[in-house]
């Protein structure tokens, strides 16, 4: 064991940000998910860290376990649920339409009227690709990935998951470049500062939907590069 703090010390200083990172998933998922199970993941995620930490591999202890608090609570969500199959062709309908139309901003009505679906299938539709679009990304950013190596079965420190997590990282990255000014900004607020897209639009000037349809817009830009190079 390499980090010397107490360990109930350290979940007693960790626990108010795992309550935020809970709180800001939750945001964005069913009620049927508890907020107590996602900190009670993230605690897990925690204690993990505090076993496993090794300073030689350059990160800080901080860095290290706030990866792997998300990346356990976002384990915990993709094992429990995923996107409903009978509407995935709306999805790819309101998908691309945000991408065509990410320089606009759409009202829920205009939106409906322009895609032609009910108020109740386009709040199927924005229920799940928030929820979709949220875990598929933080796959990326957390260095997951399972397109051609099963990360869930194999050792972490296996050298060919290590290279193959650095590949999705690089690709992420270099995507992630493109990116307009504003996007890549929006990403940064989010995902590495943990503010809520309530909190992203008063910071940028913009209304919480809109920070919402940027940011859906966004993850399909990138997913979309990604898949492609």
């Amino acid at each position: 064991m390499n980090y010397r703090l107490d360990k109930d010390q350290v979940v007693k200083n960790f626990l108010p940000k795992i309550k935020v990172i809970a709180l800001n998933l939750m945001t964005n998922l069913p009620k049927s998910v508890e907020l107590d199970d996602l900190i009670q993941e993230g605690v897990i995620g925690l204690l993990q860290s505090y076993e496993r930490y090794d300073p030689k591999h350059g990160a800080t202890f901080y860095t290290y376990a706030m990866t792997r608090i998300r990346g356990a609570m976002l384990d915990y969500l993709r094992k429990i649920d995923w996107l409903p199959k009978e509407v995935r062709h709306l999805v790819k309908k309101y998908e691309e339409f945000l991408v065509n139309n990410s320089d606009s901003f759409y009202s829920d009505e205009e939106i409906q009227e322009k895609l032609n679906i009910s108020k109740e299938e386009l709040n199927k539709i924005k229920f799940s690709i928030k929820k979709s679009q949220i875990l598929d990304l933080d796959m990326y950013i957390l260095n997951h990935g399972e397109e051609s190596i099963d990360l869930e079965k194999n050792d972490e420190n296996d050298p060919e998951i290590i290279a193959y997590k650095e590949i999705l990282k690089d690709e992420l990255e270099e995507n992630i470049k493109k990116l307009k000014e504003k996007e890549q900004l929006i990403l940064s607020l989010y995902y590495e500062k943990g503010l809520t897209f309530k909190e992203i639009g008063e910071i940028i000037g913009v209304s919480e939907s809109r920070i919402s349809q940027i940011h859906s817009s966004i993850i399909i830009k990138l997913k979309t590069s990604i898949k492609r190079g």
